[in-house]
């Protein structure tokens, strides 16, 4: 019986909250009026749900499930959680399969990929300013500047190098080793 008001449980939470902090008020409602938890307890889960990778939400249902089910019921809580936006992705996808041949969306998504590229290259930009001359005295941080020119190189290089180029997990781990021996030692 547990498992199965895990499922509706979490299932209604998937239906009519948003994801993110937005789905806390909700998750809390539906795990207070179960009784799986109490308000202390229930504090703690959202700290445990915030400091573990990925969605606030789906960490939530995992963790009461496991709580209340063991390993079966923290993956009928997961699966009930994230089941209505897998749907609704499928239905969009399926529909987006018929529009995208339609010249009008083709011409829409067509001026939206600039403007994607656009954002994405401001942020970068702004991003890489603001690292460097983070007091924005006027200052630049020689360290981060040498630090973005020699991983540029190394992504770029690495790209005529390799068919596939790097990865970017791979970028990730060489910026934070090169940040602690700059920076740390």
């Amino acid at each position: 019986m547990i498992f199965l008001n895990l499922f509706f449980a979490f299932l209604y939470v998937g239906c009519f909250s948003f994801g993110g902090y937005a789905a806390v008020p909700l998750v809390r409602d539906t795990v207070l009026a179960h009784g799986w938890m109490d308000e202390s307890k229930f504090a703690e889960l959202i700290a445990i749900s915030e400091s573990t990778p990925g969605p606030i939400m789906v960490n939530m249902a995992t963790f009461v499930g496991k709580e209340q089910g063991g390993i079966l019921g923290a993956a009928i809580a997961t699966l009930a959680v994230v089941l209505p936006a897998f749907i609704i992705i499928l239905v969009l996808m399926k529909v987006m399969q018929k529009a995208i041949k339609k010249p009008a969306v083709q011409a829409a998504v067509g001026g939206i990929k600039p403007a994607v590229v656009g954002i994405i290259l401001a942020t970068g930009i702004y991003m890489l300013v603001k690292c460097i001359f983070s007091d924005f005295s006027g200052t630049a941080d020689c360290k981060a500047l040498g630090l973005a020119a020699v991983l540029a190189l190394i992504y770029f290089g690495a790209k005529k190098v390799f068919k596939n180029g790097i990865s970017p997990i791979i970028l990730i781990l060489l910026s934070g080793a090169a940040g602690v021996l700059l920076y740390g030692i």
